[in-house]
């Protein structure tokens, strides 16, 4: 509420437009009356409001607080704006320091929070040196009130624990905790920033859409291969592993073995290898199969697949009406024969012919019709399903999904609630 306020008064002296967004996660029997008060408290300040009810979808491996946070941040970071602001202060900042250093992170996770990081929107943390202390006496001074979580009391979670058990110990021992917490995390994310500037030396000419060449992670001391196979993955969008992990990587990536034996999992994502690069790529998805009744794009597990109308080319409508068309996940044992002068083939031979990486191959669409194999996206089409000179045919166009959208999460509904309006 202070930022709030501050923003407000802000606002009004500066000609600066101001909206406010509050975050429903409905982690609370209270969620709906917390979203009453930032309306009302809005109103007062005639501040536009917008609410956003998130559906929290829990994953292998996340806690609930780490999904609610990541699905928070999205929808933040959603908003058509130039910059948000957020209310972290110092106490907040070295209660993130400390529970970094007690889960033995590097750098970068004992740099914190950022007080500001750019982008579109920018993030920025106005009150990040400020004690918590100073912003409850200018909340006094203004009579400002607020709401305080009913989970904060909650001693189980680390975050709680470390601020009613150990902050207090430490502010009492040390004066200018948490200022010298927060002075620690700005000389770590020196640190950090200089780790990120040499992976991208390290970097250089070595990365492409295909993912990492191999070879470059050979020839670094162990260190520098390190710190540019973590920075890599960071670029991904993935979350920093641990440093045994990431030994554990990059010692199975350097490993002389098949390209297809290389599969580790990270953050709902895996790791290959393949034709001597280091792919980031979705696991397999899970088999499926459904009709086609002649969408012109089909929504799949790993992506969509769209059939686009074409004249003497692709799949011909006239083959295709011989049985149900059907679209399908590859099962193993298929066979195609894509031309006259070639043989049957196994789709296993296609797929290696074509380079196609072994953690894709189950995701391609497959087209039978009937009993029929038809044709698979991104392979070709069987010879007896090809549409003949002049006839209707359809193309195929395969279109994977991407790694954050394979990844998934919290979904989004759209403003609801109390004085619920889309930010400007």
């Amino acid at each position: 509420m202070v930022l709030l306020d501050v923003a407000a008064r802000l606002a009004a002296s500066e000609e600066v437009a101001v909206s406010a967004l509050h975050v429903n996660h409905g982690l609370s029997p209270n969620a709906w009356r917390w979203a009453e008060f930032c309306a009302a408290q809005c109103a007062a300040r005639g501040v536009e409001l917008a609410v956003h009810e998130l559906r929290i979808e829990r994953r292998r491996g996340r806690s609930l607080e780490a999904e609610a946070r990541a699905a928070r941040y999205a929808c933040l970071l959603s908003a058509d704006v130039d910059v948000v602001l957020l209310a972290h202060h110092a106490d907040d900042q070295a209660e993130t320091v400390l529970l970094q250093l007690v889960r033995g992170a590097g750098p970068r996770g004992l740099a914190a929070m950022p007080a500001f990081k750019p982008g579109r929107p920018a993030l920025l943390r106005p009150f990040l040196e400020q004690p918590r202390a100073m912003l409850a006496a200018y909340a006094a001074a203004r009579g400002i009130s607020w709401i305080e979580d009913e989970s904060n009391a909650d001693r189980t979670l680390a975050r709680n624990a470390l601020r009613h058990e150990v902050a207090p110990l430490l502010a009492a021992r040390f004066p200018g905790y948490p200022q010298t917490l927060v002075r620690a995390a700005r000389l770590q994310a020196q640190a950090s920033a200089l780790l990120d500037e040499l992976a991208r030396i390290d970097a250089s000419g070595a990365i492409d859409a295909s993912g990492l060449e191999q070879a470059r992670l050979a020839v670094l001391s162990q260190p520098r291969a390190r710190n540019l196979l973590r920075w890599f993955l960071c670029e991904q969008g993935l979350r920093p592993p641990s440093e045994a992990r990431v030994a554990e990587m990059l010692r199975q990536l350097l490993d002389a073995g098949a390209d297809g034996r290389v599969r580790i999992g990270l953050d709902g994502m895996e790791l290959g290898r393949h034709r001597g690069r280091v792919v980031v790529h979705a696991p397999d998805p899970r088999p499926f199969e459904l009709p086609w009744q002649g969408e012109a794009e089909v929504r799949l597990p790993a992506g969509v697949l769209a059939f686009t109308p074409a004249r003497g080319a692709g799949l011909g409508t006239s083959k295709l009406a011989r049985g149900r068309v059907v679209l399908r996940s590859r099962a193993g044992g298929e066979r195609m024969r894509l031309a006259e002068n070639r043989p049957t083939r196994t789709l296993k031979q296609l797929l290696q012919e074509a380079h196609v990486p072994p953690w894709m191959r189950q995701s391609l669409p497959l087209v039978w019709c009937g009993d029929e194999l038809a044709a698979v996206a991104g392979i070709g089409v069987a010879l007896k399903f090809r549409a003949s000179p002049g006839e209707p045919g359809w193309m195929l166009d395969w279109r994977p999904a991407t790694a954050e959208a394979l990844r998934g999460g919290a979904q989004i509904d759209k403003p609801q609630g109390p004085g619920a309006k889309c930010p400007p």
